[in-house]
């Protein structure tokens, strides 16, 4: 695209989950990228990702503006994908998804910058009882508080190859005998795959999104959690029981889990751990509004037609089955 040719975006998180795929995303249109992360060193994969000096990783912290002031300095357009699914030590939903985005806001707006895409939830809530939707919001509206034609997207649960979603509860059916299902396992959600969410932020950088406007970005289906969990033992050919678990249970089980964690110096394994927060956001269906589908805030609204899970997760599921890779059998 020649309008990317020599612009420079600056992609704070640019070595995560999303973030590897928005850096290809934008490299692919001709854009310059610079990843702002706390460790460059653990970044240097995205660079065979683009041409040769087309992606570069520089020292970023959101708690030191001047860092921030640097990775932004000399860009023609600022992302922020910074976020944590859970709390630990100086890392809080505050510090990192509200302080940290109303710092690169900010920052972003000093540098005389008008294109910022801030990364949300689907959730999001000012007044939500859950610190992680209330943080995200706080985020969003610093946001456009600093920039007022920044563009906000809410994704639903993100799949892929690195995901924490679909990847944990495979890894969990591996090694648990049963499969918990908070509250019954009725919540809904509206998978959406990274790289669709990808694709709507580079067309917003590249201008195609309406400024000052949040997103909700959801994929073509809406499951509920106990389907997810049956589609995940269907994909890797695990026969687990599925045990419903009260809300109350699982906020008790999971404050445990908490205690646990702290005490064995966050030695449990990722697969067993459960916050309260996450048991609240559970509480709340995940998924696009009907306001936001009638008012075109949508990936349908960018021109984009999502990708469906089933072409995507058993590509990677596979390794969960008990012969892994190796399984020659295929899904219908």
């Amino acid at each position: 695209m020649s309008t990317a040719r020599n612009q420079l975006v600056t992609v704070f998180g640019g070595s995560g989950f999303v973030g590897r795929h928005l850096v290809r995303a934008l490299a692919k249109r001709g854009y310059r990228v610079r990843v702002a992360v706390r460790r460059p060193d653990l970044a240097k994969f995205l660079q065979p990702i683009g041409n040769v000096g087309q992606i570069h990783a520089v020292q970023a912290n959101l708690r030191y503006p001047q860092s921030i002031a640097q990775a932004i300095s000399g860009a023609d357009a600022v992302v922020n994908l910074v976020g944590i699914l859970s709390q630990a030590g100086q890392q809080t939903f505050d510090r990192v998804q509200a302080e940290g985005a109303a710092a690169v806001a900010r920052a972003t707006a000093a540098a005389g910058l008008t294109r910022l895409v801030q990364m949300s939830a689907i959730g999001a809530d000012a007044n939500s009882e859950s610190e992680y939707a209330r943080s995200k919001a706080a985020g969003e509206q610093a946001a456009l508080d600093a920039v007022p034609d920044a563009i906000v997207v809410r994704p639903s649960i993100v799949f892929g190859p690195e995901d924490s979603f679909f990847n944990r509860f495979a890894s969990l059916a591996r090694i648990a005998p049963v499969m918990p299902l908070i509250g019954g396992g009725e919540t809904r959600f509206q998978p959406v795959f990274v790289g669709d969410v990808a694709e709507a932020m580079a067309r917003a950088v590249d201008g195609t999104a309406r400024p000052g406007t949040i997103y909700e970005l959801g994929g073509l289906e809406v499951k509920s959690f106990r389907e997810l969990i049956e589609y995940v033992l269907q994909v890797t050919e695990r026969r687990r029981a599925l045990v419903p678990l009260p809300f109350g249970v699982a906020r008790l089980q999971a404050g445990v889990l908490e205690a646990v964690k702290y005490a064995s110096f966050g030695l449990l394994p990722e697969e067993f751990l459960l916050t309260r927060d996450q048991v609240t956001l559970l509480g709340q269906d995940n998924v696009v509004s009907q306001a936001a589908v009638d008012d075109g805030r949508t990936l349908a609204g960018l021109g984009i037609q999502p990708e469906i899970i089933e072409a995507i997760v058993p590509s990677y599921l596979t390794r969960y089955r008990k012969t892994g890779q190796f399984d020659n059998r295929r899904l219908a």
